[in-house]
């Protein structure tokens, strides 16, 4: 499968100049992250992808949305693909907010308040990648699903740190990474 983290956010591009939290909830993509999706959606157009699993957060719903424009695919909102609960940026919209937002896609499985209320431990995450990693593993084509996702999701499936609308290849049947740099 490839993961695919989200373009820019406002929250990015706020926090990677003063590294201190900028308090926008569930933050837009910038300009720049909206180019970074069109690119994402240009690189991935020759790929055999079959569906796309997206983070219910608006930047990757917003990054999702020309990839698959362009390949065709349905989308599938999923929460467990969602970024650790520890910024202002981790509060999100409510399901029927995101309904009302984007009429084209299911947030049926949702609850009204879906991200985590108060700041998710880092084992979380990482709970939740390795549960996401079988249900994956167990799907017999696994290998043409995008997942359009987060920084500390990807870093939890990984253990590499990749950058805004950058992608990497994952093989959910391998094994998890051995160090996870942000374990605690």
């Amino acid at each position: 499968m490839i993961l695919l983290r989200h373009g820019q956010s406002e929250f990015n591009l706020h926090f990677s100049a003063t590294k201190r939290d900028p308090g926008i909830a569930d933050p837009k993509l910038t300009e720049l992250g909206h180019a970074q999706a069109e690119d994402a959606a240009r690189r991935l157009a020759g790929e055999p992808i079959a569906r796309i699993v997206v983070s219910p957060y608006t930047r990757a719903l917003q990054t999702a949305e020309p990839v698959a424009r362009v390949l065709g695919v349905p989308v599938v909102v999923n929460p467990i693909v969602r970024e650790r609960g520890a910024f202002a940026c981790d509060i999100g919209t409510s399901r029927s907010a995101l309904a009302e937002a984007w009429p084209g896609h299911d947030f049926s499985t949702l609850d009204e308040i879906w991200w985590p209320v108060v700041p998710e431990p880092a084992a979380s995450v990482i709970d939740r990648a390795a549960l996401f990693r079988a249900e994956m593993a167990a799907l017999p084509d696994w290998e043409n699903t995008l997942v359009v996702t987060h920084w500390g999701f990807i870093m939890s499936m990984t253990g590499l740190s990749i950058q805004n609308g950058e992608q990497i290849r994952v093989d959910p049947t391998a094994p998890p990474p051995a160090e996870i740099p942000w374990r605690v």
